[in-house]
């Protein structure tokens, strides 16, 4: 500080000297006025001190002195800015909403009466990093992950411990009581690594970025799968299958207490029921317990129940939208509500979700089950439903169904996995104040009573301008870390077709990101993917300057792609999307408003960069419509 002190006083002698002269020794041009370029000093984000001299013709009137300033064009009295009264010929004023990490270009101006603007020279000011010395300090020490998308120099099963979020499925997150977040998932991998090394395989982590692999929860099949199986095709007239063929699919985990935890498991069977032409057999879900995640050794508890029925024995392929099966038993996932219920909620494509209490003790279903095929009465035991895209078609391209509930909110809320899964995958979410339902989307549609599409989109395939992209990002976990913050786990698909990697669009990278809520408690998830930047106070400076900015409203297989967006230092978009609308910032809340439209801001890893580095990033709803934006660099 004692160095701007002396720059000050320089600046006020040379203001004085400028000034003494008299009106009869000077020439003041044709405006009569002359305006020192600015001098710049204190830049301290969010704010700097700016002095200039100033010096007129007695007959000269002026309405307004002050500094205007812009990010990159030659300043105007339309960009942003401060107006003062000069003494003794210095003019002295505080800028303020200065972003961070930026150069800006600054100008002397006087408006005066008889029409006309008079500007100064033009001085660059370079603004540093925002805030504290300490919070600084940790930003520019952040240090981004490093390891690589295209992970298929790694792929292959001898590499599986460099792997950490490489060859990731429908992940299932846990957080255990030592402090670890425990991972599992369905049997895929690039190039079928995993093939004959068992099933869900796990990994663990104590900070979301670096996981350990540790292995499958399963070497084999549990018996009771093909018995189960071969006693229901014994009963409805069917001759036994010796060598059904499977396929392991989305397992969920979750704690149960202290010393329980437990996960629920799909076991598919592709084998038909009666050959060609009819439909494949049924899917059964199991359920197995540990005490020690750690020791990722897993005690299979058994059968739960199977796909299930309400055609009787009639399971003639008539065609994908009058399925068979009534109830997909694949997909679980699990609940404990608040009031110590435990529910199963499952099933995908065919006729929607349903929801099944189970036992708090076995973990079993709290109703005898009946045969897997009747009437819908019959098979009622099976579940309720939950959602439906569509009651009339049991072929619904909607599967993963995730549910949580926000004791913030009272809400449960149940997420979705939309359409095909190499490209189009896309998440949705509805909520409902009864784990029963009735569930709605955000537009306000009773997906229980009605059926219909679901709102708001979550996630949705996305590029912004540098770097390849996402694509079939869905079927996800939701879990927090017991201290408020909640998180959003899937695979993404790099895109078909990306020169130099091999079936591109086989590559699965876990991601994991933050949520935030809306005011109105609606979960958005970030666009750039959790890199445990520290979440230094985000001040409204920072967020003057270019954004790349994605509509991620729905579009059938398209991967949306970044616009530009200009927010002005005189709470305007200058440019690019919106352009023309008023922008504020709530800095308590962390919430951007543009048109009216709430946007939740957060620093994030900015996956794009190279080097990869922190930056900000915005998500929100209008209606229907999903917002994803980034801080330009």
């Amino acid at each position: 500080m004692k160095l701007n002190k002396i720059f000050h006083l320089l600046t006020f002698a040379c203001a004085l000297t400028f000034s003494a002269c008299s009106d009869d020794d000077s020439d003041f041009g044709e405006n009569g006025i002359l305006l020192g370029a600015p001098q710049i000093a204190e830049v301290t984000a969010p704010t700097a001190k700016a002095y200039a001299t100033v010096a007129k013709a007695k007959e000269t009137r002026v309405m307004n002195y002050g500094f205007c300033y812009a990010l990159s064009q030659v300043p105007t009295i339309h960009d942003a800015t401060v107006t003062g009264l000069p003494q003794n010929g210095l003019l002295e004023i505080e800028l303020n909403g200065l972003a961070s990490d930026t150069v800006y270009q600054v100008r002397t101006f006087a408006v005066l009466y008889q029409g006309g603007v008079v500007y100064s020279d033009v001085t660059e000011m370079a603004v540093g990093q925002a805030g504290t010395e300490a919070p600084s300090e940790e930003l520019a020490q952040y240090v981004a992950p490093t390891y690589a998308d295209d992970y298929t120099p790694i792929a292959d099963w001898a590499s599986r411990n460099q792997w950490n979020l490489a060859n990731v499925h429908d992940p299932s997150v846990m957080k255990a009581d030592d402090g670890y977040y425990y991972m599992y998932q369905t049997d895929a991998s690039y190039g079928n690594a995993h093939e004959g090394h068992g099933h869900f395989h796990a990994r663990r982590s104590k900070d979301l970025i670096n996981w350990e692999y540790l292995g499958a929860t399963m070497n084999e099949a549990p018996s009771w799968v093909k018995e189960k199986l071969n006693e229901y095709r014994t009963a409805a007239g069917l001759s036994s299958i010796d060598n059904p063929q499977y396929g392991y699919w989305a397992p969920v985990a979750r704690k149960v207490s202290d010393s329980k935890y437990r996960m629920y498991y799909s076991i598919v069977v592709t084998d038909p029921i009666n050959g060609k032409d009819t439909w494949t057999e049924r899917a059964f879900i199991g359920l197995a317990e540990t005490s020690d995640p750690a020791s990722n050794n897993w005690e299979d508890k058994g059968f739960v129940l199977c796909s299930s029925s309400d055609k009787g024995l009639d399971w003639i392929n008539t065609g994908y939208e009058s399925a068979y099966f009534k109830w997909n038993a694949i997909d679980p996932s699990y609940i404990i509500t608040p009031e110590g219920n435990h529910w199963l909620v499952y099933g995908s494509w065919h006729s929607g979700i349903a929801a099944l209490q189970l036992d708090a003790e076995t973990g079993k279903p709290i109703q005898t089950l009946p045969a897997p095929w009747g009437t819908a009465e019959e098979i009622a035991p099976y579940g309720k439903l939950l959602v439906s895209r569509d009651l009339k078609s049991r072929w619904q391209a909607s599967e993963g169904p995730e549910i949580i509930y926000n004791a913030q909110t009272g809400y449960y809320y149940l997420f979705m996995a939309y359409d095909a899964l190499e490209t189009p995958y896309n998440t949705r979410v509805c909520r409902s104040k009864s784990i029963e339902g009735p569930y709605e989307g955000i537009d306000g549609t009773n997906l229980t009573a009605n059926g219909g599409d679901m709102y708001p989109v979550v996630t949705h395939p996305y590029k912004f301008t540098d770097g390849y992209g996402w694509v079939g990002i869905a079927h996800c976990a939701i879990f927090d870390d017991g201290k408020g913050n909640w998180y959003y786990a899937s695979q993404g698909r790099l895109p078909k077709d990306i020169p130099g990697i091999n079936a591109s669009n086989a590559v699965m990278m876990g991601q994991i990101r933050s949520i935030r809520w809306t005011s109105d408690g609606w979960p958005v998830v970030m666009p750039e993917r959790y890199g445990a930047v520290p979440q230094v106070a985000i001040t409204e400076g920072e967020l003057v300057g270019n954004w790349e900015n994605i509509d991620l409203s729905y579009a059938y297989g398209k991967q949306k792609t970044a616009e530009s967006l200009t927010l002005g230092a005189d709470h305007k978009v200058t440019a690019g999307t919106w352009k023309g609308a008023a922008w504020s910032y709530d800095a308590a809340r962390q919430v951007l408003t543009i048109d009216g439209i709430e946007l939740c801001i957060q620093r994030e890893a900015d996956w794009e960069a190279s080097p990869r580095t922190h930056t900000i990033v915005y998500a929100g709803y209008s209606g229907t419509k999903t917002y994803w934006g980034k801080k330009s660099k």
